[in-house]
């Protein structure tokens, strides 16, 4: 990470330090609020979860997330057992891997929930870079390390703006090929330009946009390059 790239963006986040000590406080008290007030949803989709399928409440699988650090997320199993063993690490439209209660959980994105555990340990926050698997860090550019300076998100205006991923990917002959030279970069610029103009408050309105984004996302679904995800799946999360 030490380039003239990511120095670049540090100076511009070093000068708005007071904003993210702001961030890490909001992040930790809003994760425990929301996580016992979602504690009775949480069971029901645990439950849910063990009696549609075989297999473990949790995925967890190892991600980036800030200067390199490698971490565990958490969240709600959407795909049968071993999903990751079976194909590639991004999830494409009609995925055969995805379960009945996990299509359900991947289309309202209640899948996400247990992500507020990553958020109050300090691996994730509400909003930034969405985290990735090893194999796709490894083909950033020396610019798009600069979005490891701050801590992995759970959404971000490139999650808004991508958030039909899978049905981008639906057609591709090789989807980690066109995820890395495609729809990476396309991502990236977002994950780029949210450092150089961060604002707490504007992540505010970010989470906001993220909500409605969801909402809305049926009736945009018959366009899948307009709204483009903020997740590969379960074999790349």
């Amino acid at each position: 990470m030490k380039n003239e790239y990511v120095r670049k963006y540090y100076e511009l986040l070093y000068k708005k330090r007071l904003s993210l000590f702001a961030k890490r406080i909001f992040d930790v008290v809003m994760a425990i609020i929301s996580f016992i007030i979602l504690f009775p949803i949480f069971l029901i989709i645990s439950i849910a979860i063990k009696i549609d399928s075989k297999g473990p409440v949790m995925f967890r699988q190892v991600r980036v997330t800030q200067y390199g650090k490698r971490f565990r997320i958490f969240k709600f199993r959407t795909m049968v057992n071993d999903a990751d063993k079976i194909g590639t690490q991004v999830t494409t439209k009609n995925d055969a891997r995805v379960t009945k209660v996990g299509k359900f959980l991947r289309k309202l994105r209640l899948d996400e929930i247990p992500q507020l555990l990553n958020i109050i340990t300090g691996d994730m926050t509400f909003v930034g870079t969405r985290p990735e698997v090893v194999k796709y860090v490894d083909k950033y550019s020396d610019e798009m390390w600069a979005t490891l300076l701050l801590p992995a998100g759970v959404t971000s205006e490139a999650s808004i703006q991508y958030k039909d991923e899978e049905m981008l990917l639906a057609n591709s002959e090789d989807v980690d090929e066109t995820y890395i030279n495609e729809v990476l970069p396309g991502k990236m610029k977002y994950n780029l330009r949210s450092l150089e103009y961060f604002c707490f408050f504007g992540e505010i309105k970010t989470m906001f946009r993220t909500v409605v984004a969801v909402i809305k996302r049926d009736k945009n679904s018959e366009n899948p390059v307009a709204f483009v995800t903020a997740d590969k799946s379960e074999v790349k999360m």
